[in-house]
């Protein structure tokens, strides 16, 4: 089943069920928020959030250096995030609070039908039911994300949070919470088992949380490090 969606390009990226507050100061994206606050009462307010690949997505006149980046590319997958609260600015911007809702990979673009992005998604298989080697590995990553959250966590109390049991959400929860690159959360979020998106995830926590050990300190990329904020 295909649809066609407004995308927001963002230097992060969304998963399912994970909060995303947004500053919107740019007219376009302002334009965005009005056009989903009209939708009919019913209709879903949701719009694509899709990772920055190379470049820096800000346009000119925004209010906001633009050093280089040359033109933006885009990962393929991403994550729709459904308007929840719109707060209007007296500027006329927007603060916003939207949640992960469905993953979709882009099957093509479209830049001049609108203010802003569309895109010709397709949505992405989620799993249901149970499933038993899923159950297993999302015991295992549960216990080594603690193990890992003591490693980034000052203050021992912060351990104590419920973690979800339910495989697939956990999946989502960890990938948006470990310390990692937009590179490394983007395979997680291509990912379409939940099985395997654990798998991966426990790799990734076993080699992150030896190298906490070694350096004693959270890794960040420098090409992270040169980014601009993410633009709203």
């Amino acid at each position: 089943m295909t649809a066609r969606l407004p995308v927001f390009p963002l230097a992060t990226v969304l998963f399912p069920g994970l909060v995303l507050p947004l500053h919107i100061f740019e007219e376009r994206y302002r334009h965005l928020v009005r056009d989903l606050v009209g939708q009919p009462e019913g209709a879903p307010r949701e719009f694509g959030v899709l990772a920055i690949r190379s470049g820096w997505e800000v346009a000119p006149g925004a209010g906001r250096a633009t050093p280089g980046g040359g033109e933006v590319t885009l990962h393929e997958v991403g994550c729709t995030a459904e308007l929840r609260q719109v707060n209007e600015l007296d500027d006329g911007g927007f603060d916003i609070v939207t949640v992960g809702r469905r993953r979709f990979r882009v099957t093509g673009i479209d830049r001049e039908s609108a203010p802003y992005l569309t895109a010709d998604v397709e949505w992405l298989p989620e799993p249901t039911g149970p499933d038993e080697a899923a159950e297993v590995l999302a015991a295992r990553v549960i216990a080594v994300f603690r193990q890992y959250l003591g490693l980034i966590r000052a203050d021992p109390q912060e351990l104590s949070e419920q973690l979800p049991e339910d495989p697939t959400v956990l999946s989502h929860l960890v990938a948006a919470t470990a310390v990692l690159t937009v590179a490394d959360r983007q395979r997680l979020l291509a990912i379409d088992d939940t099985t395997a998106r654990l798998r991966a995830e426990l790799r990734l926590l076993n080699r992150e949380s030896a190298l906490l050990r070694q350096v004693r300190a959270v890794p960040v990329p420098l090409s992270e490090l040169a980014s601009p904020p993410a633009p709203n």
